[in-house]
């Protein structure tokens, strides 16, 4: 399955709600949505700095990952952003892809 990571900020509205139900309650409120999805939650941790929330999922494909930030967003309580994440075995096909098609491809200019 598709890994993804979700990054988020969130705005004064999320923090009233962070504050009110904890880093745990939500942490599980995510959760459950990820698996109603389909997916399940791999890592989830608040952060410094930029970003509030790292959270790593997976999910049957990108359409779902699209689905969840966007509910994420229309709730107004965070701005989500998709980081679709790829294997080192995927680079490898990728590689291996690129190599075989390198020959057909022709540089601008050239």
């Amino acid at each position: 399955m598709p890994k993804y990571l979700f990054t988020t900020r969130y705005t004064l509205e999320g923090l009233k709600g962070l504050i009110k139900e904890g880093g745990c309650k939500r942490r599980e409120a995510v959760r459950a949505a990820f698996e109603s999805l389909g997916g399940t939650m791999e890592a989830y941790y608040y952060a410094f700095g930029g970003t509030d929330l790292f959270i790593l999922v997976d999910l049957p494909d990108n359409m779902t990952a699209t689905a969840a930030s966007l509910v994420g967003n229309v709730s107004g309580a965070s701005k989500i952003e998709i980081t679709v994440l790829i294997s080192p075995e995927e680079v490898d096909q990728a590689t291996d892809l690129a190599k075989e098609k390198m020959a057909a491809y022709r540089p601008p200019g050239e």
